[in-house]
This record gives structure tokens, sequence and C-alpha cells, in this order.
């Protein structure tokens, strides 16, 4: 297993004790991914060296998110912004 460090940017605000998460924007983890996940990762980055593992694992949480019912303006906006930057569109990725 590999670990992966991880700053999410949050899109909303909810209640008293995100108090801090409110100020930030933002929260930090870092996860185990298994070795093939993480060579995919390591690859499609490699390949497309507009995308960073940050921009990869935001668009794909919030694809998850939005594929499973997820039904918030917030997060689509996330996801459409994250898969469509202008950049993206000109190296066709």
């Amino acid at each position: 297993m590999h670990l992966v460090d991880q700053t999410v940017e949050t899109t909303s605000q909810a209640g008293p004790a995100c108090a801090a998460l409110e100020e930030s924007g933002s929260v930090s983890f870092q996860t185990e991914v298994s070795q093939p996940l993480q060579q995919a990762m390591v690859g499609f980055i490699e390949r497309c060296p507009n995308w960073d593992q940050y921009r990869l694992v935001q668009a794909a949480i919030a694809g998850f998110l939005i594929q499973n019912g997820v039904d918030s303006r917030e997060i689509t906006r996330l996801y459409v912004g994250s898969m469509f930057r202008r950049e993206s569109l000109s190296q066709g990725v």
C-alpha cells in the first residue's frame, strides 16, 4: 500500500463544529491506496501533465458522489470544473 496525502476543497458549510474548516475551506487527509491504483494515478498524471494528484482525487470523489445520488450544485460545479478546465480541452484530456 502507498500513502497519498490529499487536500480537498470544501464547498459547503456545516454548523458550528466546522468553524475551522469554514475558515480554511479545505480539509487534509492521508489514505492508503493499493499499488495498482497508485501506479495508475502516477501513469495518468505523467501522460497528462495538466492534472495533478489533487485535481484527480477531487474529480474522482465529486464524480463518485454525483453518480451515487448526491444532488448538490456545488459538487456538480466542482466536478465539471475539474474535468473541463481550459487547459484540459486544449490538450485533449
